[in-house]
């Protein structure tokens, strides 16, 4: 049993929920009731999932020296000798072939172009893990388009089209949280001088506290232009989307306020997963939206 929970906790089951971007394009296109579309973009998530958990399994086998040192870290399955090197490799693998299986169970022309985005991403992020994760501003650019690649996959498998509004947000706002984990690799190095990363000292709290406010403007400024746009106005047939941004702007204050107050910014899932605020204005914008959407 041991081993198993290892096993579960080194493919991060829970780090899944970054792969909802997957449904955006279902969700925003108004085809959540339809079946078809809806099976796929399924299908799409739960192979995202599996590619994804591959290289989580490959971040954890290289990065398992500098892990041993680090005070939360060292307690990952391989940092901690819960599993071996090897052991991680083969469930490398076997997530990987999990993850492209899961295609054959969509047609033909969705399955090729889903498993072109899965291998793209899965090349990608094996680069990443081996070589691009030490050159700074590059590893959270990297970051960024791994979920744009999300997108790509719900809306690629399901047929449907994927706007530049859709694309541009879901990277502005992943970019932002990407900086500001980086700034939590920063306050640990400076804390206990053990850096978390390779490319830690190339970042400083000045630079990333601007870029961090740089990335939030930009992200509210794209959102309601996206909000006000003829195009949008013209597709939802209502004036009212500019609504939603009230839980944007009030969302981003909070992660934030986690980041700058609380200095809580070394895992956007666990903030996700917990904090109450920020779910409320998730929950307060889906549902907006779907009333806008689908009335």
């Amino acid at each position: 049993m041991k081993k198993l929970y290892s096993i579960i906790r080194l493919i991060r089951p829970e780090q899944w929920v970054k792969n909802a971007f997957v449904l955006l394009p279902l969700f925003f296109s108004g085809n959540l009731f339809h079946a078809e579309k809806l099976y796929s973009s399924i299908i799409a998530f739960f192979s995202f999932c599996f590619i994804a958990s591959s290289i989580y399994c490959l971040n954890d086998i290289i990065d398992a020296p500098r892990d041993r040192r680090h005070e939360k870290k060292r307690m990952r399955p391989i940092a901690s000798r819960a599993l071996s090197s090897t052991e991680g490799y083969i469930m490398m693998g076997i997530t990987y072939i999990i993850g492209l299986l899961i295609t054959l169970l969509l047609p033909t022309p969705q399955r090729w172009l889903l498993i072109a985005v899965l291998i793209g991403y899965h090349t990608m992020n094996t680069i990443y893990c081996l070589y691009l994760k030490q050159v700074a501003i590059v590893d959270v650019f990297i970051i960024s388009l791994g979920f744009v690649l999300r997108i790509a996959a719900g809306g690629w498998a399901s047929d449907l089209h994927i706007t530049e509004w859709i694309v541009l947000m879901t990277f502005l706002i992943a970019l932002f949280m990407a900086l500001a984990k980086r700034r939590d690799d920063v306050l640990l190095y400076m804390d206990t001088g053990v850096a978390p990363r390779k490319n830690t000292n190339r970042y400083n709290l000045e630079f990333l506290d601007q870029m961090i406010a740089i990335t939030a403007t930009m992200t509210m400024v794209c959102y309601i232009m996206y909000c006000v746009s003829d195009q949008v106005i013209e597709r939802f047939q209502t004036r009212y989307v500019y609504f939603t941004a009230v839980f944007v702007l009030a969302g981003l204050a909070r992660y934030l306020q986690n980041v700058m107050v609380y200095k809580e910014s070394s895992n956007p899932t666990k903030i996700l997963l917990h904090d109450r605020f920020i779910q409320l204005c998730i929950l307060g914008w889906i549902i907006t939206f779907a009333i806008i959407i689908y009335r």
